[in-house]
């Protein structure tokens, strides 16, 4: 059988001692020489070898990874988040580990105890409202967390969010104004996620406030384009100005695709207004008005925060809520 390398191995190599070799493979070489960081360099790469990651974390106080786990990582609100944590994350020499669960709550706890086994420093989650479940594990092992896009129950926890709430109740306001007297609300289960209750309520809450006529339809993510079909024409009366609102990014383009049939009406008799999806709300025919998160943005904050947390130094100590802008275009914008 062949022997395993060790680290032991690597400093005879390289002629160095052990602890500078620890001190390489952590990333800990602003005082090493470049000759130094290359003769370890070329005899790892000559060895083939790979440090164990328990062992790492047993010799070093931080291993500068952060757990990132998000509910749906296709949609483009996800990847910008995702690239805003990445950007400060790598700017302080942080590396992140990024788990999908789908909204599943299963899936969240699988990612979490694997990721504290690869010995992450934090955690950064766009948790499902039954996160709750795994908390206690990550705070058995004093690791910090960021709940990022959709915090827990009664907001808990630190956080990094949109104002979701105000967001929507403002953008269905400017509908009004724009003159559509009927309201539907194409949404999804708000059990699952926080957000979605916010802008559900919001919608709610306006078209209450304003006495306004408004159907609140679920779909799931599994929801076919013929069934949105079937309800558009049991429920569209183009002689009455109707606004689709789509609150969830992944609902938009299916809401768009049933409606083609009548796109011509955009935006008179009929008008769409969903969330992000900026990658293609803006070049389709006719373009979509969306109300739009500040991703990047989030992902920027919530790796601050959780980085302050890992190092101790306690100058995010507060939680953040950035506001959303409607971008409107020719699906409501009435010249």
């Amino acid at each position: 059988m062949k022997k395993k390398i060790t680290i032991n191995d690597i400093a005879k190599l390289s002629k160095t001692s052990k602890t500078t070799v620890s001190f390489y493979i952590n990333g800990k070489t602003s005082k090493m020489s470049l000759s130094t960081q290359k003769q370890i360099q070329d005899v790892i790469d000559k060895t083939n070898y790979s440090p164990s990651v328990v062992a790492r974390s047993l010799n070093s106080k931080n291993m500068n990874l952060i757990g990132v786990i998000t509910g749906d990582i296709t949609n483009s609100f996800a990847n910008q988040i995702v690239k805003g944590i990445d950007s400060y994350a790598a700017a302080h020499e942080y590396q992140l580990i990024l788990g999908n669960s789908n909204y599943d709550n299963e899936n969240e706890i699988k990612y979490v105890k694997r990721m504290l086994a690869m010995g992450v420093d934090g955690f950064i989650v766009q948790p499902t409202l039954k996160f709750e479940k795994i908390i206690h594990e990550i705070e058995k092992y004093n690791k910090p967390i960021v709940y990022i896009d959709s915090p827990l129950a009664n907001d808990e926890g630190l956080f990094v969010k949109t104002n979701n709430f105000v967001a929507v109740y403002q953008s269905m306001e400017k509908m009004i104004k724009e003159g559509y007297k009927k309201f539907i609300m194409i949404g999804a289960d708000t059990s699952v996620l926080n957000t979605r209750i916010q802008r559900s309520k919001g919608f709610i809450q306006c078209m209450d406030d304003n006495s306004m006529d408004y159907i609140n339809y679920l779909i799931s993510n599994e929801v076919n384009i013929v069934e949105l079909e079937e309800f558009f024409e049991k429920n569209l009366d183009l002689n009455i100005p109707t606004l689709i609102f789509v609150p969830n990014c992944w609902g938009l383009p299916i809401v768009f695709n049933a409606l083609k049939k009548y796109r011509k009406y955009f935006p008179n008799a009929l008008g769409l207004v969903g969330f992000d999806n900026l990658d293609w709300s803006e070049l389709s025919a006719p373009s979509v008005t969306t109300i739009v998160q500040p991703a990047f943005d989030e992902g920027v904050n919530a790796a601050k925060i959780v980085i302050d947390k890992i190092q101790k130094t306690d100058i995010y100590t507060d939680s953040v809520t950035l506001d959303c802008v409607i971008n409107e275009l020719e699906s409501t914008k009435k010249s």
